[in-house]
């Protein structure tokens, strides 16, 4: 067994066809302590949480299956919002930058970012990738703050 580093850089992630959708690292932390360190992180780079679905109560009330703390934050920048909303109105479908927290062990939790280049990559309007790639460089460097 090998020890975890109590933070490594963020990682890209990738489907099966190898096309990245997220990036992502892992604390050392209590869950508590690296949710608490997520929405600090969020905050500083402009974003609220209109979203938090607890994953393990979900599965636990509905099929009554126990899992680890899994978390899904719905990240939301206001005035990227905005600016893309105005760009594209039903870009709301794609919305908004989801933040996944979840624990893979004792003191292990995942941090997991959507990359929204490639979420708005489907819709080809200019103004719409600037917000994603905006929004994609703060979360990055969200991610970047948790490992430093």
């Amino acid at each position: 067994m090998f020890a975890i580093p109590a933070k490594v850089k963020c990682w890209s992630m990738t489907n099966e066809e190898n096309t990245m959708y997220g990036f992502n690292t892992t604390l050392r932390l209590s869950f508590d302590e690296t949710i608490e360190r997520v929405l600090t992180a969020l905050k500083v780079e402009g974003f609220g949480v209109l979203s938090d679905i607890d994953v393990q109560y979900a599965m636990k009330e509905k099929l009554g299956v126990d899992m680890p703390p899994y978390r899904i934050l719905g990240a939301c920048n206001p005035p990227l919002a905005y600016r893309a909303l105005q760009a594209e109105p039903d870009i709301g479908l794609l919305l908004p930058c989801n933040v996944v927290v979840r624990q893979d062990g004792e003191r292990h939790v995942t941090v997991a970012f959507i990359d929204p280049l490639v979420m708005m990559e489907i819709v080809d309007k200019p103004e719409v990738l600037a917000v994603a790639k905006d929004a994609g460089q703060r979360l990055r460097r969200i991610c970047d703050s948790l490992i430093h």
